[in-house]
């Protein structure tokens, strides 16, 4: 990691934008304290596929727990953590 002033890194934009895409992440400081990054942006990941989806779907859990449904399940997850919080 490269750390660049803001002066600098207004007058070399184009260069430091360069080597980001190249991989290397810049830091941005003002007055000597970090206060931004240039970092190369991940790749996009390939559209899903039918023979995603298909692969996905062979290996899904087709057997349901009697009266446990998703949105409940996450609900209660989330309640549990807010109580937890609040007790600290």
């Amino acid at each position: 990691m490269s750390v660049h002033s803001i002066a600098e890194a207004k007058t070399q934009l184009s260069r430091l934008i360069d080597r980001a895409m190249g991989g290397e992440t810049i830091m941005i400081t003002r007055h000597g304290h970090p206060v931004a990054e240039i970092k190369p942006v991940a790749k996009a990941t390939a559209p899903m596929t039918k023979a995603d989806l298909d692969w996905l779907r062979s290996r899904r859990l087709t057997r349901k727990i009697p009266g446990l449904d998703a949105g409940v399940f996450v609900s209660e997850m989330r309640d549990e953590d807010d109580e937890r919080l609040l007790r600290h």
